[in-house]
């Protein structure tokens, strides 16, 4: 196929940073994703290309360019943007939408990315495809959670708001006792009055099923445990992680879930439901390092395979 010039664009220092990005609990030694990008580049044979984006401008004139450093860039055969944020989602992601423009392949593109980082969108859509999700329930006022929570069948229930991400800005609510304390938590925190109640899947037993989806197939998987006292099953959170096979279903919905928002790599959560496999979330700018040691997958290479493939599409058709 060719030597290809493959981009990693890094949002590391923008909005409030990743937990997972810079050091799993657990782990007393922080590692750069970016780096395990660079390091799979130069092991497929290409060339790796950095973008910060605190260094990148935006500059429009007779056409849509960037700007690094104050000088025009050359570009890159494709581009993979890694967003460890989730406030001010859609501005700060405007540059994404600039690569495209200047008709550089993205993976994953600004509008998959703007739907997965609002949990709202992403419901919107995984149920118009027919994917199953657990029950859930949008809401503003604080006097509709009663009847919110009769509809999905009762205590316990989740609460989110609907851009949070690492496990950040979730709660488990018992009983109506704690529900004005946590919501007022919650909100609090956040930039939106909307929430989200959603059933709590007790037969899930505090664990869920990241399958990691590259393209059109899931390329690893693994197990997820919350610790004990906690129902979150993030690494970042003290969450433990082992190999797992999925299932032929998990594996088809996983993929499903990833082509309806449009993402070429992402990490689908499953629960195991009594009624079979949920997509509890969709998560555009998934951990390698976590996935890559429990199951033991070169995660980043398998990534730029892809992204070889898909620079090689890109210029064929030129």
């Amino acid at each position: 196929m060719g030597v290809f010039k493959i981009g990693v664009l890094d949002f590391e220092t923008v909005g409030q940073g990743s937990a997972e990005g810079s050091r799993l609990a657990g782990n007393a030694k922080p590692y750069n994703r970016t780096k395990m990008f660079t390091d799979a580049i130069k092991a497929a044979g290409h060339i790796p290309v950095v973008y910060k984006v605190e260094k990148c401008q935006m500059f429009f004139g007779e056409k849509a360019v960037i700007l690094y450093n104050n000088k025009k860039i050359k570009g890159c055969d494709v581009l993979i943007p890694r967003i460890d944020f989730s406030l001010g989602i859609d501005l700060e992601i405007s540059i994404i939408k600039q690569f495209q423009l200047m008709g550089i392949p993205v993976l994953n593109q600004y509008l998959p990315i703007s739907r997965a980082k609002n949990k709202l969108r992403t419901l919107q859509i995984l149920t118009r495809s027919k994917i199953p999700v657990p029950k859930t329930i949008i809401a503003r006022r604080i006097q509709d959670v009663d009847e919110a929570v009769k509809r999905i069948g009762g205590y316990p229930v989740v609460i989110k708001v609907p851009f949070g991400s690492y496990g950040r800005e979730v709660a488990l609510l018992e009983s109506r006792r704690s529900l004005y304390s946590a919501l007022d938590i919650l909100l609090r925190r956040d930039t939106t009055s909307i929430f989200l109640v959603q059933e709590y899947v007790a037969e899930s037993d505090n664990c869920d099923y990241r399958a990691f989806v590259v393209g059109d197939k899931v390329i690893a998987s693994m197990k997820r445990q919350a610790r004990a006292g906690d129902f979150r099953s993030n690494l970042e959170l003290g969450g433990t992680a082992t190999s797992i096979a999925l299932s032929d279903d998990e594996q088809k919905i996983a993929v499903r879930a990833a082509k309806s928002v449009g993402l070429s790599i992402c990490g689908v959560d499953l629960l195991h439901s009594k009624n079979g496999p949920v997509v509890m979330e969709i998560n555009a700018n998934p951990g390698l390092k976590g996935i890559t040691d429990a199951s033991g997958v070169d995660v980043a290479g398998e990534i730029i395979k892809y992204a070889a493939k898909v620079a090689h599409q890109h210029k064929t058709q030129k």
